[in-house]
């Protein structure tokens, strides 16, 4: 007995020893696992939010670019002409004209300046802010447009006390237009959207925000004569250029004062006079139920084999107490998989979730990158009208002039060969109208012969520049597809080969339709440099590009607006330059 004792209780020291390693070994491996999951999870988040402010930086440069072309447009308009001419009249029918004009297109404000800098007419000439009479010879975009023609400016309204974006042109006459658009609703889509959004200028100044209390505030660290500077320029009042309350917006974990939690910060350069896009998301939240799901699965995995090993270790008893370990264990492992399984259905519906989003962004992508594909070809379009419009006023003083001769058989002449320019005008302009509309409706017949006659009409000045072959078909040759998202799709290739074209000393571009039983096929050849091998497998994948300029955004939408419509956009392999084959199901 004497020497039975000193041994059962070397074994029970040991035993104590051994035990109390395994626990500092499994509490250290179930912190490692939190810690592994919390990066992997920050680091998903990250991927999301930076493709999320990448998404909302191209929805803001297309309602910029949006409404550049306003002040363009009306720069030559006659009814603008004639207000800075002539008197009250004039200016009260220009008046209306604008109120129309800011209802259709959204503005927020249009309005037109004398060479002195007061307004003489505005679209909210009915309200009681009315900006007609008001002086704006002290404002920047005012005194910039006098200088050198067009200017844009971010500032407080001084009448309304709005802020938002002022474009102003130089007009004929004399005159300066100037259109403001306001950003309300894309800074309730952000809210809307979760977590925080702020655009911020090279100063990092707040000009745009999910939170309207941070509009014009600035980091504590600007020196006072800038601070000074942009309260004169941005006309913000004495209040504004309050401290950020953040830490430092340039980290990429950040604290807001008076809010606990950490902030994931995102930052993207937008394409627009040096701004900012910077996302706010929480971060603590969805990090720790990643610890706590990947701490408590690696428990549960010890858990799991610290019971075998005890069960290995007590396997020497007696089979009842073998039966009844066995039963524990089966109840702890059903226990566990009923919970597993709850927690995949809830992953399974949150994901479910998510892809419904991803859809809703999907299509507002779609949009924004047919409006930046708009604002890319304005110019040649408004290459395309304005011969026919010097041609409509010649025609119109020389018709003048016959009826002041009495010859009216010349100026019946000369007012059906006016109807005729007005008739391509309209026709270039009602393409450029429906190709702005947001797509996305059920694919039904369409003719395939208008949707390449569309696409080529919006192209037509720089197809012009190039050797482009196009095959005249019939009308009715009928594919199921839907007309806006087809030109859409042929816009976007046309348009990127004549990009590859750029510069070619023999640039040569075709469209060619073959027919067949089930189906029809477009192929849109170039004879380019060709798809850079380095990302030819690639060529599909998002924010995949070869060009300084690009978002690699164009072939990834066109790709899915034709899966969507049931057919199919691939590139064919070829020597000579790039081609893309559409597919399309006949009707």
């Amino acid at each position: 007995m004497t020497s039975i004792a000193p041994a059962f209780r070397s074994w029970s020291a040991r035993r104590i020893v051994i035990g109390f390693i395994a626990l500092i070994v499994s509490i250290a491996i179930v912190v490692g696992a939190g810690r592994y999951a919390e990066n992997r999870a920050i680091d998903d988040l990250a991927r999301q939010a930076r493709t999320a402010a990448q998404l909302r930086t191209a929805l803001l440069h297309s309602e910029i670019e949006r409404f550049r072309l306003l002040p363009m447009a009306l720069s030559d308009d006659t009814d603008v002409i004639g207000a800075l001419a002539g008197g009250r009249p004039a200016r009260h029918a220009l008046d209306q004209k604008l109120e129309s004009l800011a209802r259709t297109t959204g503005a927020a404000t249009i309005y037109l300046l004398d060479a002195a800098g007061t307004a003489i007419a505005a679209s909210n000439w009915r309200s009681r802010t009315s900006f007609v009479g008001t002086d704006y010879a002290f404002r920047d975009y005012y005194r910039a447009a006098v200088r050198t023609g067009s200017a844009a400016q971010f500032a407080r309204g001084t009448v309304s006390g709005s802020s938002g974006l002022y474009l102003s042109r130089r007009t004929r006459g004399g005159g300066y237009l100037v259109v403001k658009l306001e950003f309300g609703r894309i800074e309730r889509e952000w809210a809307r959207s979760g977590g925080i959004t702020v655009v911020t200028e090279p100063h990092g100044i707040v000009l745009l925000t999910s939170r309207p209390e941070w509009r014009f505030l600035a980091p504590a660290t600007l020196p006072p004569a800038v601070r000074e500077q942009f309260r004169q320029t941005m006309k913000s009042g004495a209040g504004s250029l309050r401290p950020l309350p953040i830490d430092h917006l340039g980290r990429s974990v950040v604290t807001i004062a008076g809010d606990d939690r950490r902030w994931l910060a995102t930052s993207v350069t937008a394409r627009e006079f040096g701004w900012r896009l910077n996302t706010l998301t929480p971060i603590d939240r969805s990090v720790a139920a990643a610890t706590r799901l990947a701490r408590l699965a690696t428990g549960l995995a010890l858990l799991l084999l610290a019971g075998l090993g005890a069960a290995l270790a007590v396997r020497a008893r007696s089979r009842q107490r073998r039966r009844a370990a066995a039963a524990l264990r089966t109840a702890e492992l059903e226990t566990l998989v009923t919970a597993r399984t709850a927690q995949l259905q809830a992953e399974i519906d949150e994901r479910i979730a998510v892809e419904a989003r991803a859809d809703t962004l999907r299509e507002g992508l779609r949009q924004a990158n047919r409006l930046a594909t708009l604002g890319q070809i304005t110019a040649g379009i408004a290459h395309e009208t304005a011969q026919p419009v010097a041609a409509i006023r010649s025609y119109a003083a020389n018709g003048r002039q016959f009826l002041q001769r009495g010859d009216s058989t010349s100026a019946e002449a000369n007012f059906a060969a006016i109807g005729r320019l007005t008739e391509r005008i309209g026709a270039v302009t009602a393409t450029l109208r429906g190709f702005a509309r947001k797509g996305g409706g059920t694919p039904g017949p369409i003719s395939l012969a208008r949707a390449i006659e569309g696409a080529t009409l919006i192209l037509r000045e720089r197809l012009a520049q190039v050797t482009f072959r196009c095959p005249t078909l019939p009308q009715s040759l009928m594919v199921i597809a839907d007309m806006v998202r087809l030109e859409q799709v042929l816009v976007n290739l046309l348009q990127n080969a004549l990009e590859a074209l750029d510069r070619r000393p023999d640039p040569r571009l075709t469209l060619s339709v073959a027919q067949r039983a089930d189906g029809v096929t477009i192929t849109v050849r170039d004879n380019g440099p060709g798809i850079d091998p380095t990302i030819a497998d690639r060529l599909f994948t998002p924010f995949v590009t070869s060009r300084a300029t690009g978002l690699g955004l164009g072939l990834v939408i066109s790709q899915d607006i034709m899966a969507d419509m049931g057919g199919s956009l691939n590139a064919m392999p070829c020597t000579d330059g790039a081609a893309f084959v559409i597919v399309l199901r006949r009707d």
